[in-house]
């Protein structure tokens, strides 16, 4: 099973190359980027672990592709995914999420269905 969660989550895993075209798309529109980490990548679990701070002041993508090294080696078996955000309005707005590593043994999860009183249905991921 492969988790799908952010802007390419359905294409192959993108390079380092790739990686960084993207970086490059997002400074060039003033979004501040930042990384996140997890070992729960259940979608509910919107609250993933930051990688340092986020990187407001940078102008090329060399600073975050250093920083995505030094997460990956900190944490080879969690999912890390690279956000940016625009504050140009005064507020962060996310513009750009995904995921630019995965562990070497993907999370596995099964979908549970529960029928209730009535037409009621209710459906639970849990972790396999």
């Amino acid at each position: 099973m492969r988790i799908t969660q952010g802007t390419f989550s359905y294409l192959p895993d993108l390079t380092d190359e790739q990686i960084a075209k993207q970086v490059d798309y997002a400074l060039s529109q003033d979004w501040a980027v930042s990384l996140e980490y997890t070992d729960d990548p259940h979608p509910r679990n919107v609250y993933w672990e930051m990688w340092g701070l986020p990187m407001f002041d940078l102008k090329d993508a060399a600073g975050v592709l250093a920083e995505l090294r030094e997460a990956r080696k900190a944490h080879p078996d969690c999912y890390i995914k690279l956000n940016a955000f625009d504050s140009t309005r005064g507020f962060e707005t996310m513009r750009l999420s995904f995921i630019v590593h995965r562990p070497k043994e993907e999370a596995r999860y099964k979908l549970r269905r529960e029928e209730s009183a009535g037409r009621l249905v209710r459906y639970t991921l849990e972790r396999a």
